[in-house]
């Protein structure tokens, strides 16, 4: 018996398991399905390289769409980490919140305590920064945010293309203004005995404070339903193995699976859409229709360039040569070329200046990742990622069976709504015509995929290559109406002492990387839960 079980150790649920056991009088109980997320490829930067394309599959769910329409057919690769930490296992480690006014919609729309301004003492709580403490930047907290050190000279040459174009340099995408170009700060060690690692969620919040007596971390489980008992969650069960066990909740069940396997575990626990779980024999808990519905992404389109400059990361004798000195350095310093989150510079931008925020965020990529890097080439060159930022289209996750060890099936049904279409178009021209303006045309060979110069060209290389940039979101949708999953507290309406968070519980997707959100998230859960 614990007083809180917690179902899913990524980011939010290791931040929230941290958090919770700080109170010595609480017994808290975490469950997640992979391990201790301390292995050395987890812990180098550039390891994602190996682990986002599923060359390492112990910690990558590796899970691919429904076929999807506007994609001509094809199923999109969605790789989401496994283990402590979640998907800020296996991300470009960029620390970005997003734009402020995408916290004032979700108010607006309901969410009371939701705002920016409800947001920003979480996200300064959970900051040491690398620049110190500012109004707007916080010191001390457990998630190390450092500066770009390890940024190859390319990416000033990108900054320049873009203010070439008439756009303004930024150096701060988290300070007063989100708008413009400049190097990313990410979630990696800039001090102590962990310098130079990935600053993960659970390597911030957990690895240090594993041997807190009143916290019980199960790894290896898979959590197959949550125990409901008149009414209300009582505990989760979980498989290890063939064995069942159970973990009992005195106070609260939370679950914190991600956008993808939160609505999942919800559903296997007769918490849905009543005609779905009736298909695949569930018992009817909670009849919700809107959990899994609502899932929203970022659309992503890369394009991708071979260069004759050998200072990037590719697969030739001098990218070999200075990645093997890089292993000593970074070992022995925590300095160097493996600190490097690839995406190490990029830009919010408008595809229309009479916009109120940026509608289009673009990564600038050392290296040619095609197909998240699961297609290889030799030599070097450098990419630009360009998404969408606030998509129209909305899709949903349900079952493929009752099966608690089957993926789920999604649906994120990119481009179903036309406007989505057209914005990519015009986010891809804007990106592409940065990439061929003259601050980078010394680096610049040949682009690996022409994507033509009109419309209909660019819509059609959209639809033949887009792919996720990995934030899902909404699919246990927070909001003040009797439809929403959950309320503005995370509590699940329908069943008592049952709370999501993580990103599903996003009304909307904010307009950046979803996991220094994720993690405020469930810093500010955690002070609210504390508190009663």
């Amino acid at each position: 018996m614990f007083d809180y079980v917690i179902a899913g150790g990524g980011s939010a649920g290791s931040v929230l398991a941290a958090r919770l056991s700080e109170d010595k009088d609480l017994k808290v109980c975490l469950i997640e399905a992979g391990g201790l997320g301390r292995d050395l490829l987890l812990r180098v930067p550039s390891g994602a390289a190996a682990i986002v394309p599923g060359r390492l599959r112990s910690a990558n769910w590796c899970f691919e769409t429904e076929p999807q329409p506007g994609l001509n057919g094809r199923r999109a690769y969605q790789p989401r980490g496994r283990g402590l930490g979640g998907s800020s296992l296996i991300n470009a480690m960029l620390y970005v919140r997003g734009h402020a006014s995408d916290y004032d919609d979700w108010a607006a729309a309901g969410c009371d305590g939701w705002s920016f301004a409800d947001m920003l003492p979480h996200f300064l709580k959970s900051e040491d920064n690398e620049r110190g403490a500012s109004a707007l930047h916080g010191a001390g907290g457990p998630l190390q945010v450092s500066e770009a050190d390890w940024a190859r000279p390319i990416n000033q040459a990108f900054i320049e293309a873009g203010v070439s174009r008439g756009f303004a340099r930024n150096d701060d995408f988290n300070g007063a203004d989100q708008e413009g170009l400049g190097l990313y700060q990410a979630t990696q060690f800039w001090k102590g005995p962990k310098k130079g690692e990935r600053c993960s969620a659970s390597a911030a919040y957990l690895h240090d404070h594993l041997d807190r007596p009143n916290l019980t971390i199960v790894t290896g489980a898979r959590a197959s339903r949550i125990l409901v008992e008149n009414g209300r969650a009582v505990g989760v069960a979980y498989r290890i193995g063939r064995r069942e066990e159970i973990a009992r909740a005195a106070r609260e069940v939370v679950v914190s699976g991600g956008a993808l396997q939160s609505p999942q575990l919800l559903m296997l626990s007769g918490i849905g859409p009543a005609d779905h779980l009736g298909r695949h024999g569930i018992p009817v808990v909670a009849d919700s229709p809107d959990v899994g519905a609502n899932l929203q992404d970022h659309l992503d389109y890369t394009s991708v360039y071979r260069s004759d400059d050998t200072n990037m990361i590719g697969l030739g004798y001098a990218g070999l040569r200075d990645m093997a000195l890089a292993s000593g350095e970074w070992r022995r310093e925590g300095t160097g070329l493996l600190r490097s989150t690839f995406a190490e510079s990029g830009a919010f931008l408008k595809t229309d200046p009479a916009l109120d925020r940026p509608d289009i965020q673009l990564h600038f990529v050392v290296a040619m990742v095609d197909d998240h890097a699961r297609r290889m080439h030799l030599g070097y060159g450098y990419s630009c990622h360009v998404c969408l930022l606030r998509p129209h289209s909305r899709g949903r996750v349900s079952l493929k069976s009752a099966d608690p060890l089957a993926a789920p099936s999604i649906d994120p049904a990119y481009l179903s709504d036309g406007r989505d279409l057209d914005g990519m178009v015009a986010g891809t021209r804007v990106m592409r015509d940065i990439m061929e303006a003259g601050p980078l045309a010394r680096y610049r060979r040949s682009e690996l995929y022409p994507a033509g110069r009109n419309d209909a060209e660019l819509a059609a290389a959209i639809r033949a290559r887009a792919e996720t940039i990995y934030h899902p979101a909404g699919t246990c949708r927070m909001g003040a109406d009797d439809a929403s999953v959950v309320d503005p507290q995370l509590r699940v309406r329908g069943v008592d002492g049952l709370r999501v968070v993580d990103a599903s519980v996003m009304p909307t997707l904010i307009g950046g990387n979803t996991n220094a959100p994720v993690i405020a998230m469930a810093e500010k859960l955690a002070a609210s839960m504390l508190a009663v």
